[in-house]
């Protein structure tokens, strides 16, 4: 089990929520930036056939960048829809337990707050995440990104996570439009008392079966 260690900013109403145009803007670019960095920096963590996961030491903290990467047999709008903070994301998130919009301000920019369950046998203890999330067209496609706010009260019995800028390129394929190349961009800080090996063995997990858990659900909603 792991170490509670000392609860995150003593469980206090922390900052203020940020002017949202800024952040998303800041964000967008953070992304674009992610997504041109050129093969040979990335590392393989995990291949699996529904997608690979890279990756290369975080600009932002003592950890990984991550990046996934596979086709998803869909149409761009029901990928994302499927990913960003709404109805469908905790019906088929097998990692997601609970999920709360606690700020909107326009249709594709929120506050959502967010529960994960423990992982690795309980190694890594359940977490909670506040994180600003926008969506935006990018290319043909969409990008849908966020990042962690220090915002609201920590709930007892999780620790507070955060996450560095990270986020979703879904693309349609040029020759199967109905065919989506799905990138993500992942730098999770888990925070609390926890060894990096099962920290990274878990990222690798997760992002794989982020993937294969996405497929089901689209091919579920199709029925």
């Amino acid at each position: 089990m792991e170490g509670r260690g000392r609860p995150y900013a003593g469980g206090k109403q922390m900052d203020l929520l940020p002017n949202p145009a800024p952040l998303a803007t800041k964000l967008r670019n953070t992304l674009v930036q992610y997504h041109s960095i050129g093969d040979s920096e990335w590392r393989v963590a995990k291949k699996t056939k529904d997608a690979t996961v890279w990756r290369k030491p975080s600009e932002e903290f003592s950890g990984y960048l991550y990046k996934a990467q596979g086709v998803v047999e869909d149409v761009t709008n029901r990928i994302v829809d499927h990913i960003r903070p709404g109805p469908y994301r905790l019906d088929w998130d097998s990692l997601m337990t609970t999920m709360d919009i606690m700020e909107t301000f326009e249709e594709n920019c929120c506050v959502m707050r967010y529960t994960t369950a423990g992982q690795l046998w309980n190694i890594i203890a359940p977490r909670e995440f506040v994180d600003f999330s926008y969506t935006t067209g990018y290319e043909d496609g969409l990008l849908t990104c966020g990042i962690s706010l220090d915002y609201g009260e920590v709930r007892p019995n999780f620790v507070r996570g955060f996450n560095h800028p990270c986020g979703w390129f879904c693309i349609p394929l040029k020759d199967y439009p109905s065919h989506s190349l799905l990138t993500g961009y992942i730098q999770t800080e888990l925070r609390g008392m926890l060894p990096q090996s099962a920290v990274d063995t878990a990222m690798s997990s997760t992002l794989a079966n982020f993937y294969s858990d996405l497929k089901k659900a689209l091919k579920t909603g199709k029925q």
